[in-house]
């Protein structure tokens, strides 16, 4: 009767201390029934395991890398679980859900990886970095002894553990060489189950589902990003009796390394439940997903900034385009023989405005070669008529010009004053004539036109 009283008091103080390692640890983050616990964010965690690179970040975050190459790091539930039931010893069923990120220090590129685990140790000093991912060792890869169930999130593709590739995830039991592996992705149930491809290093949230159903042994793994339901179909399903792999007492925790590349692996939330589903995670209460270097452009801007560069550049070159075409209608041709005749010279601009742009509304007469225009000098306000003349005859344009400017000095009362010249280039002249009255009357625009006509003729 003594022995069998000390031994209910021992059964009874295990009990107890593990209620009150589970009230610790869930008080400060997580909520918990018996059976199950949830956690919405580590921050004030004081109660996991961690060892090597694993840390809890003031905001919440478990890191288990802190971005150094070659490293590892581990964190575990501080108390096991018992996955045994009685009486025939059968694993239970159980669901874990959790809320990863890979966070690359180089764009899209991440060694190794990160897996969930259940284990009969919290001790694991004696695994390797790199493509163990913290879980094993070259010497004990593979073994049955290690009684280890795990999930791999692979980023790297290691050939000597048949990886599919570099983007992954698998089950794996006793072994880094998965059981059963899949391209990251997710089956869409708002797009009739359609395929979409994730990636593990894209720097956003993702959502794990682990179910095993102890009855018919499924282990069934799905992944969506962190806002979407969780999806129907799961991403690798395989069936594995754990009953020949797990320890009644088996603790459950993360574990990651790095390779050569810096990379930071972290987990935003967490939740469990045997025989009863996981609770689901408040996706409200996650930390930020840390980050390592310039923040990623927005898939906004992406669109936005090509289209408003281009728009930018078509703006500057059409400016460009219109400001060298106004340059070009006001060009003048400028030769040295002119500077003798500088005061009869206008500008092209200046005759431009005064025709309206040589309209046809302003036109007087024509003839082969020539055209006559009315109007009005910009800044004098005198009338004008103004004759655009084609030259075409075999002499020079400096003689004809020469010529005009000395005819110009005739007074006659059949002749209208020519007032100067424009020379727009070597086959295209512009003349200007002061429209005057003759005995009070102002000449009309016939008598103008046939004016300079006569004038041109003159030679």
């Amino acid at each position: 009767m003594e022995r069998r009283s000390t031994l209910g008091f021992s059964l009874q103080l295990h009990i107890l201390s593990l209620a009150l390692n589970l009230a610790s640890f869930t008080t400060a983050t997580a909520t918990s029934e018996e059976g199950q616990f949830v956690c919405s964010g580590f921050s004030g965690s004081t109660d996991l395991t961690l060892d090597g690179t694993a840390t809890v970040t003031p905001d919440g975050v478990l890191k288990l890398t802190n971005g150094t190459v070659h490293l590892k790091g581990h964190a575990f539930y501080p108390t096991p679980w018992q996955f045994h039931k009685s009486p025939n010893g059968a694993v239970q069923s159980f669901s874990i859900i959790f809320v990863f990120g890979m966070v690359p220090v180089y764009s899209d590129q991440c060694t190794d990886g990160m897996t969930f685990l259940i284990s009969p140790t919290k001790d694991f000093s004696g695994a390797q970095t790199s493509q163990y991912l913290g879980l094993l060792k070259k010497t004990n890869d593979g073994k049955p002894s290690n009684h280890i169930f795990a999930v791999e999130l692979d980023s790297s593709q290691n050939t000597e553990f048949n990886d599919i590739d570099d983007n992954h995830v698998g089950i794996n039991i006793n072994s880094l060489t998965s059981t059963e592996a899949r391209p990251a992705g997710f089956y869409d149930d708002k797009n009739n189950g359609m395929f979409n491809n994730l990636s593990l290093v894209s720097h956003k949230e993702m959502q794990v589902w682990v179910d095993y159903d102890g009855d018919t042994t499924r282990i069934n793994v799905t992944l969506a990003p962190l806002k979407v339901a969780k999806p129907l179909r799961p991403l690798v399903s395989t069936t594995y009796n754990l009953s020949t792999v797990l320890q009644d007492q088996s603790y459950v925790g993360f574990s990651a390394s790095t390779g050569p590349i810096n990379s930071l692996y972290c987990v935003l939330g967490w939740s469990m439940g045997i025989n009863r589903p996981a609770p689901d995670i408040d996706i409200t209460k996650l930390p930020k997903l840390p980050r390592i270097g310039p923040k990623p452009q927005s898939k906004v801007l992406k669109i936005v900034l090509p289209i408003a560069t281009t728009t930018f550049t078509f703006l500057v070159g059409t400016t460009i385009i219109l400001f060298v075409r106004r340059r070009m209608r006001y060009a003048e041709l400028h030769e040295d023989w002119e500077d003798e005749y500088g005061p009869h010279r206008f500008s092209y601009k200046d005759l431009f405005h005064a025709t309206q742009g040589f309209h046809d509304q302003n036109l007087l007469g024509h003839g082969g070669f020539w055209k006559v225009y009315k109007g009005v000098l910009p800044v004098s306000k005198l009338e004008v008529a103004v004759k655009r003349v084609s030259h075409e005859s075999k002499q020079g344009i400096k003689e004809f010009i020469a010529e005009i400017v000395s005819i110009s000095r005739i007074r006659h009362r059949n002749i209208v004053q020519l007032l100067g010249y424009y020379l727009k280039s070597s086959k295209v002249l512009h003349l200007t004539y002061f429209t005057f009255t003759r005995g009070g009357r102002k000449l009309s625009s016939t008598e103008i036109s046939k004016q300079a006509m006569c004038f041109l003729i003159v030679k």
